[in-house]
């Protein structure tokens, strides 16, 4: 039989009894957090995503205080370990801190979802849901390998004197941490802001796109060939950009045809409002058929119309252009634009040449 006097008995019967009571603290815990789940749908992401990390926290936390409580014998000659489960209690305090966001940004996407109509309320609380939760990760992920560190003598000590020395060095950690910082600042003024938002449609070096992805330090443009453009943050605030859906998804879409002077506009007017009733995409605000443009040859005539977001504007635009052109060919083909020239002139010379041809013969 041990002997319970011995302090390594003591010491093992400590841990035993920590890591029961861990066990019971953590399925009791389980039991109301999954009963209040069920009264609360967020409360239910949070607690699917943090019961692994709290299944490491509790027996973590347990084993740790086993090791303050244990006699001065073992605890001197485990120091090393117990070092070592306080690292691991803050690396999983960290992933449980994360896990959390994460369940925070996933219920949010899923109670507003953006293949809507009408999706600007959910679009914008997605982008700063997702904006800020992706920062607030980043932080505490650096924050807890910050605080592993320190746990070391040797690198709380480098700390120490750069801090008393943060002069040159200071500067220089400054200027290489400058692009990172920057994205940070760049995501939290993009998610207060708002000059994008998840699912916008923007104009971004000369390329139409949608707003993909909003992540820490870059946002992914979907481009309409399906490429991706990857775009730092900080592009977003210091570089002018084209945001089709800032406000609303109605846009205006235009064509722009040549046509012969003579050809009436009335009848064109007409096709116009057959085309644009008879098409899906058209929303009835708008539908405006003027002449815009002139020169010697012919006239520039634009058709202006309406619809609910870009993808049914191009669309629309195809359709009208298409129909305008079929109907000027079918009914009015002579009114298409053509180029002329001075044919009168040419004539009359060669009348003159040939009468002088007749008289020097």
């Amino acid at each position: 039989m041990p002997d319970i006097t011995h302090p390594w008995t003591r010491f093992a019967l400590v841990v035993i009894i920590a890591l029961a009571v861990a066990g019971l603290v953590h399925r009791v815990a389980d039991l109301f957090l999954r009963r209040l789940a069920l009264r609360h749908p967020m409360g239910a992401s949070i607690v699917a995503r943090a019961n692994t990390p709290l299944e490491a926290i509790v027996p973590l936390v347990a084993v740790l205080a086993a090791f303050r409580a244990a006699p001065d014998e073992p605890a001197r000659l485990i120091d090393g370990l117990e070092h070592l489960v306080g690292i691991a209690l803050i690396g999983a305090c960290t992933w449980f801190l994360v896990r959390c966001i994460g369940a925070l940004e996933a219920t949010v996407t899923r109670f507003n979802p953006i293949d809507l109509e009408d999706n600007l309320r959910a679009r914008r609380l997605q982008t700063q849901v997702r904006v800020l939760s992706r920062t607030a990760m980043v932080v505490i992920i650096v924050l807890g390998i910050a605080v592993a560190l320190m746990t070391f003598p040797g690198v709380r000590q480098f700390g120490a004197s750069l801090l008393a020395s943060a002069g040159i060095a200071g500067l220089a950690v400054g200027l290489a941490a400058k692009p990172v910082l920057g994205n940070l600042i760049a995501g939290i003024q993009i998610a207060l802001t708002q000059p994008i938002r998840i699912d916008d449609v923007v104009i971004v070096e000369g390329e139409w796109g949608k707003v993909e992805e909003i992540t820490s330090t870059y946002v992914v443009v979907k481009i309409w060939d399906e490429r991706r453009m990857i775009v730092p943050l900080q592009y977003f605030i210091e570089t002018p950009f084209q945001n089709w859906t800032r406000t609303s998804s109605q846009i205006l879409g235009s064509v722009l045809l040549w046509f012969d002077y003579g050809l009436p506009l009335e009848p064109l007017r007409g096709e116009l409002e057959r085309i644009c009733k008879a098409a899906p995409e058209w929303d009835g605000r708008v539908m405006v058929l003027q002449v815009v443009d002139s020169n010697d040859k012919a006239m520039q005539v634009r058709a202006l119309m309406s619809s609910t977001n870009s993808g049914k504007s191009f669309d629309l635009r195809c359709k009208v252009r298409e129909g305008l052109i079929a109907f000027v060919r079918r009914e009015c083909p002579a009114f298409l634009p053509r180029w002329r020239g001075d044919v009168e002139g040419p004539l009359r010379n060669l009348e003159h040449r040939a009468q002088a041809r007749s008289h020097m013969g």
